[in-house]
């Protein structure tokens, strides 16, 4: 993952609705005090008076992740530094489940690397298991392997920086 920094379009709920766009980007990974005195000026700067509800209308550096306009800004904060913490593995768990718990379980619990392709996945977990003379090693199709694997208890997502293997 490029070294993007995580910024959210925080909008004045109100000021929208009244047709005025208001809002603030914010950088989503500091100090969740310092978001919420972010916005806190967003309203005291606000053309409407307002009921102090908030959407977060754009967002950058969660790769494709899509982040939803009316998920809260602490969630938004930890899915923030959750990719920061884990990077393009976190974005690939997150797009394949859409759920912050169920990939932070996948990349704590049951993440096994980034490879080139599946193939290599296959390739390294039979060295690690067997030790296959070299003589013979030419002689395994890990393409088929792979595929067997893939098929039964793993799967791939791909990333930005490769294919990132888990497990059921």
């Amino acid at each position: 993952m490029e070294n993007t920094e995580m910024m959210i379009y925080v909008a004045d709920l109100a000021a929208y609705n009244a047709g005025y766009l208001h809002g603030a980007w914010i950088d989503a990974t500091q100090d969740l005090e310092a978001i919420h005195a972010e916005v806190r000026a967003i309203f005291k700067n606000s053309p409407v008076e307002h009921d102090f509800e908030t959407a977060i209308h754009d967002y950058e550096g969660f790769g494709n992740y899509r982040l939803g306009e009316y998920v809260g800004i602490e969630e938004a904060h930890e899915v923030a530094l959750f990719i920061e913490e884990h990077g393009d593995v976190a974005i690939a768990a997150l797009e394949y489940v859409n759920d912050l718990e169920e990939a932070r379980s996948m990349v704590e619990d049951n993440y096994h690397g980034c490879y080139e392709s599946e193939a290599e996945y296959a390739e390294q977990l039979y060295n690690d298991c067997y030790d296959i003379p070299e003589h013979l090693a030419s002689y395994i199709d890990y393409e088929r392997v792979a595929r067997d694997l893939f098929c039964d208890g793993y799967f791939a997502v791909n990333g930005e920086d490769g294919v990132h293997v888990f497990s059921y």
